[in-house]
This record gives structure tokens, sequence and C-alpha cells, in this order.
């Protein structure tokens, strides 16, 4: 499998913890988003939304967007599951990751971020929407996850999959997590698991030197 990423990507991120997770090789073929590559003929022929992730599978088929990649990985690969086998406890795990992947991330995506700043924004006004919106969205992940262990349980799931990018995101955005203290236990859990050691983006290949 071909992994189209970029460092920096949280949703990027995201996959790359999921198949970690899953013991799947694949090679990681970098994207610079800072440099537009993005946007070039070559990427937008192969993904016509031009983002990532993406990833190539070895039939030659390409799949787009993050929850259906690791919706893919979790149906073809079942092994070291992500999500339990209980329907109710399946969609309590699904409700945390749809909090961060649908109400937290699009809203301090990059394209979002460079639209209000087109609308006359300046950058103090776009730092209080980031804090904003990302505050909100942790603070009811707080409440929902469970008080030991990773989010829901001792193995990390697929809720721990969104959950650790977005605080990547956090702190490169220097939001306050001290009121966080589930959230701050998964991370610290997580920070000792070597799959999400191996995923991290400061150990990519096109992590800048």
């Amino acid at each position: 499998m071909e992994l189209f990423t970029y460092y920096r990507s949280t949703s990027s991120y995201r996959v790359r913890i999921a198949l970690a997770l899953k013991g799947l090789d694949y090679q990681a073929l970098p994207v610079n988003l800072l440099k537009g590559e993005q946007r070039g003929a070559d990427y937008l022929a192969l993904n016509p939304q031009g983002r990532v992730p993406a990833l190539r599978l070895e039939s030659g088929e390409l799949l787009v967007q993050s929850p259906a990649i690791i919706e893919y990985l979790e149906e073809a690969f079942p092994q070291t599951p992500l999500l339990p086998r209980a329907p109710e406890a399946r969609a309590r795990v699904r409700g945390v990751a749809a909090i961060i992947g649908c109400d937290i991330h699009p809203l301090h995506n990059v394209s979002v971020l460079n639209q209000l700043r087109q609308l006359g924004h300046d950058e103090a006004q776009v730092n209080q929407w980031i804090g904003h919106w990302i505050s909100q969205g942790l603070a009811a992940v707080e409440q929902l996850i469970g008080d030991e262990g990773f989010c829901f349980g001792a193995t990390p799931g697929l809720a721990d999959v969104y959950l650790i990018p977005q605080l990547y995101a956090a702190e490169r955005f220097n939001i306050d997590l001290g009121g966080y203290p589930r959230i701050r236990r998964v991370a610290a859990l997580a920070e000792q698991h070597p799959a999400f050691h191996q995923a991290h983006p400061a150990r990519q290949p096109d992590t800048p030197d």
C-alpha cells in the first residue's frame, strides 16, 4: 500500500496510527501542502479533491478521506480491531471519533483558516476561532471517555486514533489542556505506545530537519 501523506496533517496522522496499530506496512508518499503539491495536476488526477491522506491499495484503487480509509482498514484487516464488539459500545466510540473528525478538526483546517483571513479576520481573531472550537470539542470528549486506560479501555482504538492527532494540533495552536485530565491520561499512554510513536509527525520522512 502507498499512503499519500503530509507529516503535519491531522487526518494523515490518523491513518498512520491506524496502519501502525494493525501492523500494516506501507510506503509513505509525501505531498507538501505548504508548497501546494496537493493542487498539482498529477495529484489532482489521482485525488480530485486535492487533499491528503489518500491510500493506494495493491490493486491500484485509491481511497480518499481518513474516515473511509480507516473503516476500510478495519473491515479488510480485522485483526487488532479498533472497535469493540457490542453495537452500543461501537456507537460510543464512533461518537467520540465523530466529534473530533466532524466538529473540531474541520473548523481549524488550513483551508478554513485561510478563508477567514481572506474575509478580513486578523490573526488574533483567527486564533480565537481556533481556540473556541478545539476547546469546546475537547470539553465534550473529556466527559465521554473512560476513567482509566485509553479512551475506552486498556488498548487503543478508534477514538484514540482520532484524539491523539487532535491533541497534536491543539498543542500547535497553544491550546491549554490543563482542564482535561482524562485526555491527558490518554496522551501519556499514547506516548509510550510504539504505534503512536511510529506515526508521530516528528518521525515522518517529510518532517523538516
